[in-house]
């Protein structure tokens, strides 16, 4: 095996499922109240109550629920998380100098010169709880050891691993661990586990030369890992200076909606004038300084080379945390410059250079190059809201679902978009939703017009509908009515209304629309039905 120089020392400063400590935060609540983060109808974070009420990672929501009723039920929101991390990261560099942030919930930084000002690791470690607890107001687990992967895992423990024992800490670790969230590792773990290879220890017993030919490059870094390496090489390539992007702003940026919209252009430029020379960004040193001269700085450090997409992600998630932070840590002014510095690089290999900032899409065609291309050349001459696209949420009514997101921005629905929503129309939902919702007029047989009894119910057949002045067209279908109380406490009914699903004949007596009706309780001007959706 060929000998390796000892990876630096590093204190890792970790918030256990800080996710959760996060929504919880957030939402004015107490950390030991039973809550939990949902990614995909599962469970990702859980609070210690939680845990003890026998909710775990992994748990479908209905299963959590039946468990722990009183469960505070949260969505995953990274935005949310790297904006409260912000008082974390702020109060370690208070004591201690290069910090760099490897994801909301964990910060590293050299141990160095700081173990002599404290007279200590354990000191420092000390130093760090009762600082963190101080000036942030939440707990975190320390761990000291040789290599950044050791030390997160320590930290795990809170344990500090002696200089050159970190190859024999990690020898009894499930593979699993080299699954982090910011380096997909899954499919590599599952092929190690089948091959019986269960632990760090009997992975990092195969030659380099092996695991390269069977894993490649993939593989090469996770042996690294399980060798107690980082997860590079030591000496890497200097980054020139030219690379270092600076902007300046004629407005400042005061508001993350602007701050983000700014972010993906120059994360587009940055990653591109990487890549031109064949380089990608594994440490990004985010620097701005605001009208009144305050300097702010922080570094991100990756697992895995940024994208365009994961250098803008981390620039919006600092300015989240710059000016939406409390505590006194807010700036007092806007940022009037910004400089992006690649602190650290390393080879680019299949670097992605499109612009399409979907980020979610598989496939990157020319075609769809050129489509992202021109909307972000639209949104730089009209505005960041001038293209956007949809998000389906919450919500009982057609309209009512769908929230329109700036082009680029994270595709994601808000806390509470998957409850029940009593009164929700069933499916499917109408492929048309008017601007301005004609209105109508539904009658029964009798030729009086249909309502909705206190018992929710139609107060008889719905047998004609007239939309806005056109003639009566017969009812040859219809299903509801669907009730919602929005306003239950309000008097005289105001604000409660119903949906009703029609279908209508033409002139040949053919079953050809089906409308989606909307009737309205309000007090002042009577009872009355428009048309809230056409289907298809």
């Amino acid at each position: 095996m060929t000998p390796r120089s000892t990876p630096a020392r590093r204190v890792v400063v970790w918030c256990p499922d800080w996710p959760v400590v996060a929504a919880c935060a957030s939402a004015r609540l107490s950390v030991h109240d039973p809550a939990a983060v949902f990614v995909g109808n599962r469970v990702v974070s859980c609070s210690p109550a939680a845990h003890t009420a026998g909710v775990t990672r992994g748990m479908r929501r209905r299963e959590a629920q039946a468990r722990c009723p009183e469960l505070a039920v949260f969505a995953a929101d990274e935005d949310r998380d790297a904006r409260l991390f912000e008082s974390v990261a702020g109060a370690v560099e208070e004591l201690v100098v290069g910090v760099e942030v490897v994801r909301p919930g964990i910060v590293a930084v050299p141990v160095g010169g700081a173990t002599a000002y404290f007279g200590g690791e354990l000191p420092l470690a000390e130093q760090l709880i009762d600082h963190v607890a101080v000036r942030a107001g939440v707990e975190c687990q320390i761990g000291i050891a040789d290599g950044l992967f050791a030390a997160m895992l320590a930290a795990r423990r809170g344990v500090v691993v002696e200089p050159g024992g970190s190859p024999a800490f990690l020898a009894p670790w499930s593979v699993t661990e080299l699954d982090q969230p910011d380096a997909d590792r899954a499919e590599l773990v599952d092929l190690l586990r089948r091959l019986g290879l269960r632990t760090l220890g009997a992975f990092a017993k195969l030659a380099e030369r092996e695991v390269t030919a069977r894993f490649g490059r993939a593989g090469l870094v996770a042996h690294r890992l399980a060798r107690g390496q980082d997860e590079r090489p030591p000496f890497r390539r200097t980054p020139p200076p030219e690379l270092e992007l600076v902007e300046s702003f004629e407005h400042a940026l005061d508001r993350v909606d602007t701050a983000a919209f700014a972010a993906r252009t120059l994360a587009t430029r940055f990653h591109a004038g990487l890549a031109s020379r064949g380089l990608a960004c594994t440490r990004l040193g985010i620097y701005a300084t605001t009208e009144k001269g305050e300097e702010l700085g922080r570094v991100w450090r990756c697992a895995e080379p940024l994208t365009a997409d994961g250098v803008a992600d981390r620039v919006r998630w600092q300015f989240e945390g710059w000016l939406r932070t409390g505590k006194g840590t807010r700036p007092t002014a806007g940022v009037r410059l910004l400089r992006l510095v690649p602190e650290e690089v390393v080879e680019g290999e299949s670097l992605q250079l499109g612009l399409w900032a979907g980020g979610g899409s598989a496939e990157h065609t020319p075609e769809s190059d050129r489509a992202g291309r021109a909307l972000v050349h639209v949104q730089g001459l009209l505005g960041p809201e001038s293209v956007c696209t949809a998000v389906l949420e919450g919500g009982r009514g057609p309209g009512e679902r769908v929230r329109l997101v700036p082009w680029g921005e994270r595709r994601t629905p808000s806390a509470g978009h998957d409850a029940p929503w009593p009164g929700r129309i069933p499916a499917p939902s109408p492929t048309i939703v008017p601007a301005s919702a004609p209105s109508a007029v539904v009658t029964g047989v009798d030729g009086a017009q249909v309502g909705v009894t206190d018992r929710n119910e139609a107060t008889s057949a719905p047998a004609w509908v007239a939309v806005a002045d056109g003639r009566p067209r017969r009812v040859v279908g219809w299903a509801g009515p669907w009730v919602v109380q929005a306003r239950w406490w309000a008097p005289d009914g105001t604000g409660t209304h119903a949906r009703l699903q029609v279908v209508l004949e033409d002139e040949r007596g053919e079953a050809v629309d089906a409308l989606l009706l909307r009737w309205d309780a309000e007090p002042r001007d009577g009872p009355k039905w428009s048309v809230e959706g056409v289907y298809d």
